[in-house]
């Protein structure tokens, strides 16, 4: 969906800090026997039932049998009685900014309904003013909230500074549109960071106007993304600590044991710290944005192994923006207009020129780095074809895995052309329900019910995982789940009626496929002896539960490599 997610540059320092770590050594650990419950496997291409399951020092060493799983733990073991509830391998993300779960943990919520309160201006404004403490102001130095939504707002358009101002003058304040491609601070907030009717629009960037070239509070793209940095930004350690701990414990209570960093710049540094201070209680694997590929890129932190839960994995380019934003680049013109639009408006593209994008391919293939490239509009996937095409035909091409993020607005020819290019689509059907609505209002019914096409990848022989894109949506994995199988929009309508996935294909779209996508479908993504043991518990079992129920959800526990980091 959105996603030129710098929000994940914007929490570099988020993760520097700490917190107060319980990392066990699994060596030390006791043999562990789960049964009395749905032990689902995530094998082959129907759900596959085992009576119990063995973890013995981090690892899975049997799935079978519960007398067969005694005997293989011995007699000193432990038994985990499920209670009826359900275990499944631990999920992963396709595609997700972890260095940002901490700012949407911590700040105002700003979310609109069912995942917060802000369905109107005055509510937003509302959340604002009881957030504005001195001891919320003290993290950053500034009122911050990630996640305001203007499709779904009753007025329909973005809050402006003049908004903002009825919170406070005294203090600056920015909030972050779900899609992380927008911001709006109030007048203090503009006067902070120097921006006047003298400012130029950076080249990627728009800052929106009122009379007299005034900016009215609202930044686009890079002209909002280079400040989220200096204004989300922790005070002090223990505003970092407080950070950290918030986000990392919000991917673990839904279920996250592998998380990706999906754009990550200056946070690598804190990724690093936060890995050798074993702060970590999960796995994250970053992708660097190619601005900064040639400083990170060259360091023991580029690998396929893991050290103290972190590794870059590849290569981050971004095309263009975002649709529900209406950035993302297409061939056709949106339907309605954003603020300060002509007529023929379709969004434009992050790097206009061809030659540029090849350029940051050729790096990437040169030097066998995965690519993730995050493509929204069918113009911007043009452009990804046809400058990866030739790169790939100079280079090779076999077993790369380079993914597509989002596709949003796909074409089915444009599907072909990726199966050809053996590219993996991430797509984000998440979309469906938050946004479907709101699509076919800007790009037309017919096209609206195309958006995240997985079905049809599926179907033309596309590898393909789900994606929460959090923070752009809560990083609850079930609820992505249950969407991708109902595709019904905010109104109830269904977006897309044959592009449904089962609800095996959804989960193993967030276990097994995904762990394809990240070089680690040996180690993860399955039940299966010689695995790593991340684990989750649910509280019901997706399979026997109506479809509407699945998104409902609730991760009870959470183990990652035996340890048990979460538990409701």
């Amino acid at each position: 969906m959105k996603s030129l997610n710098l929000l994940s540059f914007i929490f570099a320092t988020i993760v520097l800090i700490s917190c107060k770590d319980t990392q066990k050594d699994n060596g030390s650990a006791p043999v562990m026997v789960y049964s009395g419950g749905d032990i689902v496997t995530m094998n082959g291409d129907l759900p596959q039932y085992a009576e119990a399951l063995v973890v013995k020092d981090g690892l899975i060493s049997f799935v079978g049998s519960l007398s067969e799983a005694k005997a293989e733990a011995g007699e000193s073991h432990e038994y985990k009685d499920l209670e009826g509830k359900v275990l499944l391998p631990g999920f992963i993300d396709g595609h997700a900014h972890f260095s940002s779960f901490s700012a949407q943990a911590i700040g105002a919520q700003i979310l609109p309904p069912p995942d917060a309160g802000a369905k109107d201006i005055p509510s937003l404004i509302n959340i604002l003013k009881k957030w504005n403490t001195p001891e919320n102001r003290a993290l950053t130095g500034w009122i911050f909230g990630l996640g305001f939504d203007d499709s779904v707002l009753e007025e329909k358009r973005f809050p402006t500074k003049h908004d903002l101002d009825l919170v406070t003058t005294e203090f600056p304040i920015m909030i972050i549109h779900i899609s992380g491609h927008f911001a709006v601070v109030n007048t203090k907030g503009l006067e902070v960071l120097k921006i006047d009717s003298d400012t130029k629009n950076p080249e990627g960037g728009i800052i929106r106007r009122e009379k007299g070239n005034e900016p009215n509070g609202v930044l686009e793209e890079l002209a909002a993304i280079p400040h989220m940095l200096q204004v989300l930004n922790p005070a002090s350690k223990e505003a970092a600590d407080e950070f950290f701990d918030a986000g990392q414990h919000m991917a673990l209570s839904f279920g996250y044991t592998t998380a990706q960093d999906g754009r990550t710049m200056g946070n690598h540094e804190m990724l690093v710290n936060a890995a050798e201070a074993n702060k970590l209680k999960l796995d994250v694997v970053s992708y660097v944005d190619y601005t900064f590929v040639d400083k990170y890129m060259g360091s023991k932190w580029n690998s396929r192994t893991y050290n103290n839960h972190y590794r870059i994995g590849g290569m981050k380019l971004t095309l263009d923006g975002s649709p529900q934003g209406r950035t993302a680049w297409r061939t056709q013109p949106y339907l309605i207009l954003p603020d300060g639009a002509q007529e023929g408006y379709s969004g434009y593209p992050a790097i206009p020129g061809d030659s540029v994008v090849i350029s940051i391919y050729e790096k990437g293939f040169k030097n066998n780095w995965q690519i993730l490239t995050h493509a929204n509009g069918d113009a911007a996937m043009d452009q990804m074809i046809r400058t990866i095409r030739p790169v790939a035909g100079k280079y090779g091409n076999k077993d790369r895995r380079n993914v597509l993020v989002h596709g949003q607005y796909i074409r089915e020819d444009q599907l072909d052309s990726f199966k050809d290019l053996d590219v993996i689509a991430s797509l984000f059907p998440l979309h469906t329900f938050y946004w479907g609505d709101w699509h076919k209002q800007i790009i037309g019914d017919s096209l609206g019910n195309k958006i995240s096409p997985v079905r049809t990848a599926l179907n033309k022989g596309l590898k393909i995982t789900i994606h929460t894109d959090a923070p752009v949506a809560l990083p609850n994995l079930m609820r992505m789940a249950g969407i991708t199988v109902e595709r019904k929009s905010r109104s109830g309508q269904i977006i897309g009626e044959h592009e449904k996935l089962t609800v095996f294909e959804a989960l193993k779209a967030i276990t097994d496929w995904s762990a394809f996508q990240h070089f680690e479908e040996n180690k993860k993504g399955t039940l299966e002896a010689g695995k790593l043991a991340d684990l989750v518990i649910l509280d019901k079992n997706p399979f026997k539960v109506p479809e509407s129920e699945i998104k409902e959800i609730i991760v009870l526990e959470t183990i990652k490599e035996g340890v048990s980091v979460y538990r409701k």
